[in-house]
């Protein structure tokens, strides 16, 4: 896919493009309704009627009824969320058409079908309850809402959790291995009873044996992110920071969950960060444009990131810049939104709606 901005907006001053935004949304008025998530920039944070998460973004969209346009800063899932959630005469726009998730292309369509498939004579959807984590795919949704699964995020993974095993033997946790061992262990399970399908693998990887015993079958996909948090940065903040406070995402790796003092969304992070007294240390693990927030919002408190130098950046929503708004702003009647079309718009809204049901 190509993409360029036309030329005024590539060369526009951050001043010039500030003004015109805050044109567009004067003229607007209550027709738009920007959404915004706690990883953009900071400048394009500025210009957010809404903060969040996915999860806390998606409640929002949901409820959106005055806006006809809604323009969500952030990728290409969180977009199609809102469009599965919203009225046919809303439009939403991503101002950055080329903000993707890696991790969301990790469960590849094909793939799922082959595994589920495969999983059919250990249960399938009489035993087996498909979760999907909010970053899939419109088409991996809509296959979750078929087989009477949902949708979770990082805020409400435990939920989602229960919510499978009150119905279902057994769940199918997908893409991120990650988000869904660290909740799994949190649940009580033992680690046997959560097993690894490994997609390039024959048969996921998996002996007959071990899925029968698993109590969760995790998709092999991470966060590339949340993926750059070792053990050994934990223990070295807190041998150079006394009294530090350790907190992360749950899209890390246990074994830097395990030592963190706390783990939980975006959101909790913010509101982590909020609580803590004046003079608090903390260090987080997660993406790099958060943390800076942060520590620029609360100047009382020294926050820093976790590894220090790995610079754990989103690159996809990194790419969402003030250019990209103001042009949306200015030009949404050119410019094609979001859509999904049915019968996936309607069995998608199903494993969202129960997402949202949950909590």
């Amino acid at each position: 896919m190509f993409f360029a901005l036309p030329k005024e907006y590539r060369e526009a001053t951050a001043d010039d493009l500030r003004g015109r935004i805050r044109s567009a949304r004067e003229k607007l008025g209550k027709k738009l309704v920007i959404l915004v998530h706690h990883y953009q920039r900071l400048e394009v944070v500025e210009f957010g009627d809404h903060i969040g998460d996915s999860y806390g973004l998606s409640k929002i969209a949901a409820k959106q009824s005055d806006a006809d346009i809604i323009v969500f800063c952030g990728v290409h899932f969180m977009a199609e969320s809102a469009d599965i959630l919203t009225g046919d005469n809303q439009q939403v726009y991503l101002p950055n058409p080329l903000a993707g998730c890696p991790m969301a292309d990790m469960a590849e369509m094909a793939d799922v079908l082959a595994a589920w498939e495969y999983l059919k004579p250990f249960g399938g959807a009489g035993q087996i309850m498909p979760i999907s984590y909010m970053n899939t795919a419109a088409g991996l949704k809509a296959f979750t809402g078929r087989n009477g699964g949902l949708i979770c995020t990082s805020s409400n993974a435990r939920a989602a959790l229960e919510y499978g095993f009150s119905r279902r033997e057994k769940v199918f946790f997908f893409p991120d291995q990650h988000l869904g061992y660290n909740t799994g262990i949190a649940y009580g399970l033992s680690p046997d009873q959560l097993v690894l399908w490994d997609f390039s693998r024959d048969d996921g990887g998996l002996t007959e044996k071990q899925i029968e015993r698993a109590k969760v079958i995790l998709w092999k996909g991470h966060c590339h992110v949340h993926t750059n948090f070792k053990p050994e940065h934990v223990h070295d903040v807190r041998r150079r920071f006394p009294g530090v406070k350790v907190v992360v995402h749950p899209e890390c790796p246990h074994d830097v969950v395990k030592l963190a003092d706390a783990a939980g969304s975006t959101s909790f992070i913010v509101n982590y960060c909020e609580k803590a007294e004046s003079g608090s240390i903390i260090a987080i693990g997660t993406e790099i444009n958060l943390v800076n927030r942060m520590a620029h919002t609360h100047p009382d408190k020294k926050i820093f990131e976790l590894s220090g130098n790995t610079c754990p950046v989103c690159a996809n929503m990194y790419r969402t810049t003030l250019n990209d708004l103001a042009y949306t702003l200015e030009n949404y009647l050119d410019i094609k939104p979001i859509v999904v079309p049915e019968p996936m718009k309607s069995e998608a809204r199903s494993a969202l709606e129960k997402m949202l049901e949950i909590s």
